[in-house]
């Protein structure tokens, strides 16, 4: 066993407080890491029969009650009253004009799909179709996918879709059915050709994001994908010669009649292809556990597959979280809207007024690099084995233990704010996050 693997152990055991004796010394062989292998529908997860739990099918029983009522807004139907519904900010929205949804006929650069989303939802509206299209983080299901029907109903309801899982259950979503952050090359002159792309997160450079997306705000000194129809993939910036010309919102690039805002910010795709890869990485771990739970009966201390599993998920995941592999940002990025500003403000806050929701945008997203997403229910649902993992890893990497070179950028006042932070914010946060000192 080497020795990273032999501290990882070490962690996670003082964590759990067991005594685990007769360890190999020989490297376990588990699962390949990254993505869940089993079948959705497996016992442990019945993903598509099983219960859910999660703010549309709370908002569906909410309407049957009577507690709330949509209303029908003209030409975008139902989509402000479920935005409000929801808690889903107007300023999250942002404009995608490739065709990579199930209305892809009626998506085009002069009538863009909007996405709008916060931590545990997300909904897509394509003006002048009969579906509204939403995306919810289940507790324990990963994302759950519904439609609503745009014509006028005296108690309208999500229905589930599992259509959806076509595209949104794959490799690039960790085998659990996830979001995804697409940026699309442009179409061949084949008439019978498929959209070419790839997914694209945080650890993205600028030049590979947003292909078929608009893009609102400043974008500093490098080219990305977006606005204009790529016509060098490999250098976007040959596109134009120079780096592309900014928008400061939608205006003139096609009608916003029925749109709830004219801008597709900049700062709010940011966030997005952050929290994308988040959400998936937070579901494969609960499926993980869950797996290993129904197969073992329970936890099982002396279960060398379960350790490799959950350690090589956690720390997937951990390092994610901690935007270990972010990419830096080029200097100049600034949102349209009021994005940053609200998105920021949101808490909880620490003792010194202080969140890990606080935009930095100066060549990286978070001004302290640790996800907002481990404060959503969907994270505070996992079974213990995984948070003790997880909190395991962190504190490793937080409190200066790790010393693999790729977490040098993770300064010790960054560590010590992350903890301080989550000292102040996390329940169940454990014990031994303390003082950081080297």
């Amino acid at each position: 066993m080497s020795t990273g693997r032999t501290i990882r152990y070490a962690v996670l055991l003082s964590a759990l407080a067991t005594v685990i004796a007769g360890l190999s010394t020989t490297a376990v062989v588990g699962q390949r890491g990254g993505v869940f292998r089993a079948s959705r529908d497996h016992p442990a997860i019945e993903y598509s029969a099983g219960p859910v739990r999660n703010v549309v099918s709370e908002l569906n029983q909410n309407i049957l009650d009577g507690a709330v009522r949509l209303e029908f807004n003209g030409r975008s139907g139902y989509l402000r009253s479920v935005l409000d519904a929801l808690d889903i900010p107007i300023e999250s929205q942002v404009a995608v004009y490739s065709k990579t949804s199930r209305q892809a006929e009626m998506i085009t650069s002069e009538n863009p799909r909007v996405v709008f989303f916060n931590d545990t939802a997300s909904v897509g509206w394509v003006r002048d179709t009969d579906l509204l299209e939403v995306a919810a983080q289940d507790q324990q299901q990963g994302v759950v996918f519904y439609t609503l029907s745009l014509t006028q109903a005296e108690t309208p309801q999500f229905t589930r879709d599992n259509q959806c899982l076509a595209c949104h259950l794959s490799w690039d979503t960790l085998g659990v059915p996830g979001l995804q952050v697409l940026s699309t090359a442009p179409l061949s002159a084949d008439p019978n050709a498929y959209a070419t792309g790839f997914v694209s997160d945080h650890r993205s450079r600028l030049e590979d994001r947003w292909g078929g997306w608009y893009v609102t705000g400043s974008h500093g000194s490098v080219a990305h994908m977006g606005n204009v129809e790529v016509t060098d993939v490999e250098d976007p910036q040959m596109t134009f010669g120079v780096v592309p010309p900014e928008l400061g919102s939608l205006e003139g690039k096609f009608n916003l009649d029925g749109y709830p805002s004219a801008h597709s910010d900049i700062a709010a795709l940011l966030v997005l292809n952050h929290q994308a890869h988040m959400t998936n990485l937070i579901t494969r771990v609960g499926w993980e556990a869950r797996r290993i739970l129904f197969r073992n009966g329970g936890p099982s201390p002396d279960d060398s597959m379960f350790h490799e599993v959950i350690l090589d998920a956690a720390e997937e995941l951990v390092d994610y979280l901690l935007f270990v592999d972010e990419a830096p940002l080029p200097t100049g990025i600034k949102g349209s809207s009021r994005f940053t500003e609200r998105f920021s403000s949101g808490g909880p806050h620490d003792s010194q007024g202080r969140s890990l929701r606080e935009l930095d945008l100066a060549r990286r997203l978070m001004r302290y690099p640790c996800s907002y997403m481990i404060y959503t229910p969907a994270f505070d649902a996992l079974p213990a084995i995984a948070t003790d993992a997880i909190y395991a890893r962190m504190w490793e990497i937080l409190s200066g233990e790790a010393q693999a070179d790729r977490y040098v950028g993770l300064s010790l006042a960054d560590r010590q704010s992350i903890v301080d932070i989550l000292r102040d914010t996390k329940t169940n946060l454990p014990s031994y996050f303390q003082s950081v000192t080297r």
